[in-house]
């Protein structure tokens, strides 16, 4: 029985546990030769997490003896790129601040995560590092910047990942009080999130860090904070780069045929289920020049992992973790000519 991962981000606990995982892991050479800061934009709950863990897994220096298990028979285990398990990893994850408060009040809670993830790092790379690296409260690029110079010595570069770059700042802007006043202090020239990029394209700079890769759902707060950040390249519509995340048309139907065929159902109920996903979740382009259609990967789980257990479909086809929240939708009604 093919073990469905809904409601699961993690590719080394998707790979280890044996559940179900489509290779797109051919795709990091082209990844490695087109840009060294890149900007990939999805819908939620459309697998960029995964795919951060999957790179995070695949180029940490510290995870060199889990290649074999975790890559081994996928396409880049068969040929992988001379980066493989050269870098030292950074996550950060700005979907866990919270966008309550005042900018200050904000401002602190990134800091916070920031620093976090960096204490997090000298306990991962405690026996890789041989200078320490002190956290400073209340200011993680002064902590960040103290990473850099402790790694330099040891000729092993920094690679960041960012997931949700924009997840707290859409919060603050889809705010009722005082939203898009909250969210311009966010991006201006002292805000929070211009800063903390500006760090990051500084850091880049002959400093260490070698490689950017940056999750969101949007390009507006990129687009917002100007030069503080211009040197990302989005491929979020480059045609090679379509099916990054998300499941093709062929993929959900080899699944809904597994899954009757598990179920002992009659034949022609793969075509069905098909039929039924086409209707209710239709497939997403996300480039003009290709016309392949993707597929929500958390609908599809959730609709199989109903389906598998229960051998009939789902009563509700909707996701309720996919219900946008009545804010977003007061925001949107309230924007007949769109944001100015």
């Amino acid at each position: 029985m093919v073990k469905i991962p809904y409601g699961k981000g993690d590719f080394k606990r998707l790979r280890t546990d044996g559940q179900l995982y489509f290779d797109r892991t051919e795709l990091l050479h082209e990844l490695e030769a087109v840009g060294e800061q890149i900007l990939f934009l999805r819908p939620r709950r459309f697998g960029k997490t995964l795919w951060l863990t999957l790179l995070e897994s695949y180029y940490d220096i510290g995870a060199a003896d889990q290649f074999e298990t975790l890559f081994g028979d996928l396409a880049i285990g068969q040929n992988p790129t001379p980066n493989r398990n050269r870098y030292f990893m950074l996550k950060w994850n700005f979907s866990v601040i919270d966008p309550h408060g005042s900018h200050n009040d904000i401002a602190q809670r990134v800091h916070d995560h920031i620093n976090d993830s960096i204490n997090d790092f000298t306990i991962r790379y405690q026996k890789l590092l041989t200078l320490p690296i002190a956290i400073q409260s209340g200011n993680a690029l002064s902590s960040l910047s103290r990473l850099l110079a402790a790694i330099r010595p040891l000729n092993t570069p920094l690679y960041l990942l960012i997931d949700e770059y924009d997840n707290f700042a859409n919060e603050v802007l889809t705010r009722r009080d005082k939203g898009r006043e909250s969210y311009h202090e966010l991006v201006e020239s002292e805000g929070v999130i211009k800063t903390v990029f500006k760090a990051v394209k500084a850091a880049t700079d002959g400093l260490g860090l070698e490689r950017v890769f940056i999750t969101g759902v949007s390009p507006v707060v990129m687009s917002d904070i100007t030069s503080g950040y211009n040197v990302a390249k989005n491929i979020s519509q480059r045609p090679r780069f379509a099916r990054l995340c998300g499941f093709t048309g062929e993929e959900v139907m080899q699944l809904n045929q597994q899954i009757a065929l598990e179920c002992e159902l009659p034949e022609g109920a793969a075509e069905e289920a098909m039929s039924l996903m086409q209707n209710f979740y239709n497939g997403y382009r996300f480039s003009g020049a290709d016309t392949t259609r993707l597929y929500n990967p958390t609908l599809c789980l959730y609709f199989w992992d109903e389906w598998q257990q229960l051998c009939r479909y789902p009563n509700e086809l909707l996701d309720d973790n996919l219900a946008m929240d009545k804010n977003r939708l007061r925001y949107i009604a309230s924007l007949p000519m769109g944001l100015r």
